[in-house]
């Protein structure tokens, strides 16, 4: 492939960054279907804050740069300004339904519109997480049905699961090794020449798709059973009146010992990914215990938190009924604006469940998000928290919570629940 010119579809928490980095080496043209977001990203504003404005606007050209030759990022929402591509990169979602099955209707849909232009001696390369089989059984056949071509024939595929941890600014799309894949060995080979020529860690050019598929889907998989293994022992050690936190600490001086703490399980990976590989090895005739265990005890970790608040509330002689809640976080990890699937929305609708009025402050989130979300109304700036509160309950451990001094907002007598055990300088946590 003499000039590669890649089309970017999906331009979320995934793309953009993946965009912007093979933008400083060649030609590239995102493409979404939200004219918002592409009108706030040719303007140099990122609202996931994954990619800096500045870093983002160093990139960025005003013309579709196919047509030039030049590296650049071009964003679009006109399916027309990808067509010149031969490398198309599909980063949309893979979200589960509200019966936690897979929902590969972005995928379909994403594999519709690049059929729509696929033309011949085209690669088309999925980032986004699946269960080992997808792209050559779900995606390539509505690749062929759209475009009339034939694959590793026509136009090839391959497969590179996407590794980008929202909100850290230290292990970037760049410096985190990259698995690689392709259809036949040839296109493997040039699928990773590509990553490589970006990617400083390196890249790992796994034996087939189905391989590199896997491998992401168990990444996660592991998480989320190591995880809910601590909170199972949060949830013991509290029936014990032991510290969790103190236990895990005093078991973390062995080297070998994994540094897992119990929390609040959300987001669009570790909350979901199990569920894709649990799907397909329910299709093949295998009913996974371990992982589905494991989902369950987790999912639950929003209700069990809001209990054990209304217990703590109760020993210490608060009237539950009514009481003031200030819950402190309400996206599903720290330091990062991403609200989808979190289970802080969990802990604010168990306490509503127990009458109690729940404010929620979190200054990463967009309050208009969150309430389109889930119908949750949040602040994100102190300056709105007129009151004081029964109890203070701590979900996300956000950086600025450390500088606030939670007693200015707390009545006499009230607790601080701290999920996470991140504000050290108070006592109550998990």
């Amino acid at each position: 492939m003499d000039e590669i010119k890649i089309g970017i579809v999906g331009l979320g928490y995934v793309g953009l960054p993946l965009a912007r980095l093979f933008a400083t080496k060649y030609s590239v043209v995102g493409f979404d279907i939200n004219q918002n977001r592409i009108t706030e990203l040719n303007n140099g504003k990122d609202a996931t804050l994954e990619v800096e404005d500045n870093v983002l606007q160093s990139v960025l050209v005003k013309e579709n740069p196919f047509f030039s030759s030049s590296k650049g990022l071009y964003c679009s929402s006109n399916l027309e300004d990808i067509s010149q591509a031969n490398v198309y990169i599909v980063t949309v979602p893979t979200p589960v339904d509200k019966h936690n099955r897979p929902d590969l209707t972005p995928l379909y849909k994403a594999s519709e519109t690049v059929g729509k232009v696929l033309k011949k001696g085209d690669i088309v390369i999925y980032e986004s997480t699946v269960y080992p089989g997808v792209t050559e059984e779900e995606c390539i056949p509505v690749l062929e049905k759209i475009s009339g071509l034939k694959f590793n024939e026509d136009f090839f595929a391959g497969y590179s699961p996407e590794r980008i941890n929202p909100g850290d600014k230290e292990r970037t799309v760049e410096k985190i090794l990259k698995v690689t894949s392709g259809s036949t060995p040839e296109i493997g080979r040039i699928v990773d020449d590509l990553y490589k020529s970006v990617i400083t860690a390196g890249t790992h050019l796994a034996p087939t798709i189905k391989v590199a598929e896997a491998s992401k889907v168990i990444e996660n998989s592991q998480r989320d059973i190591n995880i809910a293994f601590v909170n199972e022992l949060a949830k013991i050690f509290n029936l014990l009146d032991i510290d969790t936190h103190a236990v895990l600490e005093a078991a973390g001086t062995k080297w070998n010992f994994l540094p897992f703490k119990p929390g609040l399980v959300g987001g669009h990976c570790i909350g979901v990914d199990p569920f894709y590989l649990a799907q397909k090895a329910q299709d093949v005739g295998y009913y996974s215990e371990l992982i589905l265990t494991a989902r369950r005890l987790n999912d639950s970790m929003g209700e069990f938190v809001a209990s054990q608040v209304i217990k703590t509330m109760i020993k210490k002689g608060i009237n539950v009924t009514n009481a003031k809640i200030l819950n402190l976080g309400v996206t599903f990890k720290e330091n990062c604006p991403d609200v989808r699937n979190t289970k802080a929305a969990d802990v604010i609708k168990g306490l509503e469940e127990y009458s109690l009025k729940v404010t929620t402050y979190d200054p990463w989130a967009n309050p208009e998000e969150v309430m389109h979300e889930y119908g949750i109304h949040s602040f994100n700036k102190t300056s709105d928290i007129q009151e004081r509160f029964d109890a203070i309950v701590l979900t996300v451990s956000h950086n600025e919570f450390l500088e606030l001094d939670l007693t200015k907002f707390l009545k006499d007598g009230g607790i601080i629940y701290d999920v996470k055990g991140f504000l050290k300088q108070y006592d109550s946590r998990l």
